[in-house]
């Protein structure tokens, strides 16, 4: 039969076992959890560096934008490794003093990747992602003839494919779990809930929600559903074990289901919360990029400092009652909005109605985000400042971590942004703006976002009074 070719039979034979082995294919599961601990796991109060400084909490956000995101949030990072500090007699980098990282879509990959190997990101990871032709590697990983079948299952998607590429390139298998070993910040990489809309993040507190172990959970497969852009890519689906796990609500959540009227966005995400809980009704949970529900990050980091409403709490509960500043870095790469559209008389094309449905939400969401942000801050450092106060006032036992000498009423906030509305010339704000949110830009953009970033931090007058405050 070697020169007569392949019988018809037999390549029918080849393609029928090639599609029943497709529809075989399917996405790795999250590992069942069988008994939630309060207090173990990947969460906030168990991580962060172990020498952090008892003075400053210090978290940085990094928005979505992909690679130009990226980058941008990487120069960030570089100045803060190269700005040195004192404080308590130890001088380390800012970046060493960082205690969270709270990060979506294209800013979830310096994030995660920083959160595994530290320093090491400023080795290898400018050629491993940010000059690198990511998209154009996703496209040829879903041409490829060796994964046609793979994507004709019902159970593996295009995300699924792109998450065992970003393994490949960064992330090499591991899991939240040598994140939280490593000693470093707590990583927060946040997806949008695409029944519920609201934001996921991939913490061990989201996980008691469905009663599995995000500690053996792949970053990859987390930063693939943070930028999984719906309609290029399919969302990441975890499986629902809810009701197996003796999971039960905390407090503040049950008092702001029973008191809605207290707080209604307190009440609106208990109840989302609460509808994780029925397996039966949600036996799966869809994820998709972390823009549509928070594209700065910010909210996440909101919800998991403060999950209580009252900040004072949550800091005597992490034992950060001595904090004597508060410094959030909000990395923005926020895209800009078209203009030139209504220089023009003709009917404005498809594409360009796609662009502004898509951006104007996105951008109207950050400005709510950040206002809501302000007002969360004046109250915090209002409500320290009074709670602090009074501890040491009424002669309780916490009173001994606040000796006279140290007034109790000291609390700085700060809210640095770096944005690109920053830079002073037009034509430059207008550049960094409208480079393409792919994953795929030249080496010179790449470096030059770079250098907005670190330029942007330093020229932030925010900025420079914290490290004034910090001499």
């Amino acid at each position: 039969m070697g020169k007569k070719g392949i019988s018809p039979a037999v390549s029918l034979g080849g393609l029928l076992a090639a599609l029943l082995c497709a529809s075989c294919a399917h996405y790795p599961a999250n590992h069942f959890l069988k008994e939630v601990s309060p207090d173990a796991g990947y969460r906030l109060k168990n991580s962060g560096p172990a020498d952090r400084s008892d003075e400053l909490l210090l978290v940085l956000t990094f928005s979505g934008g992909g690679t130009r995101a990226a980058a941008l949030a990487y120069g960030v990072m570089e100045q803060l490794a190269q700005t040195e500090i004192t404080l308590q007699g130890r001088t380390r980098s800012l970046l060493e003093e960082v205690d969270a990282i709270s990060a979506v879509s294209g800013g979830s990959f310096p994030a995660a990747y920083y959160g595994l190997y530290g320093r090491r990101i400023f080795e290898d990871f400018e050629t491993r992602f940010l000059k690198k032709n990511v998209q154009k590697d996703l496209i040829l990983e879903a041409a490829s003839p060796g994964n046609w079948f793979r994507l004709l299952s019902s159970r593996f998607g295009r995300s699924d494919l792109a998450a065992e590429y970003y393994d490949r390139i960064l992330f090499g298998g591991q899991t939240f779990a040598e994140i939280q070993a490593r000693g470093g910040p707590l990583i927060l990489i946040n997806a949008t809930d695409l029944v519920l809309g609201s934001h996921f993040t991939f913490t061990q507190d989201m996980f008691d929600l469905i009663c599995s172990d995000v500690s053996r959970y792949p970053l990859s497969r987390a930063v693939a559903a943070s930028s999984a852009v719906p309609g290029i890519l399919t969302p990441i689906t975890l499986y629902n074990y809810a009701g197996t796990c003796n999971y039960e609500l905390p407090g503040w959540m049950k008092k702001a289901l029973a008191e809605p009227s207290l707080s209604r966005r307190r009440s609106q995400q208990a109840a989302h919360y609460q509808s994780y809980l029925d397996s039966k009704k949600r036996p799966y949970i869809h994820l998709i990029d972390g823009g549509p529900s928070d594209n700065l990050g910010l909210r996440g980091a909101i919800d998991h400092l403060n999950p209580r409403g009252e900040i004072w709490p949550s800091l005597q509960f992490l034992k950060w009652e001595k904090t004597r500043k508060m410094a959030f870095i909000l990395v923005n790469a926020e895209k800009q909005t078209l203009t030139e559209t209504d220089r023009l008389e003709r009917t404005v094309s498809s594409g360009d109605v796609l662009k502004y449905i898509t951006n104007i939400p996105i951008s109207r969401f950050n400005f709510e985000t950040i206002e809501l942000f302000r007002e969360n801050a004046r109250r915090w450092v209002e409500e320290i400042r009074s709670q602090r106060c009074r501890v040491q006032a009424g002669g309780t036992p916490e009173d001994s971590a606040f000796p006279e000498r140290e007034p109790c009423a000291e609390i700085d906030f700060y809210l640095i942004e770096v944005d690109f509305d920053a830079l002073p010339a037009d034509g430059e704000r207008a550049y960094y703006k409208n480079l393409p949110t792919s994953f795929s830009l030249s080496p010179e953009a790449v470096d030059l976002l770079r250098a907005a970033g670190r330029r942007i931090l330093l020229r932030s007058p925010e900025f420079q009074r914290l490290l004034k405050d910090l001499e």
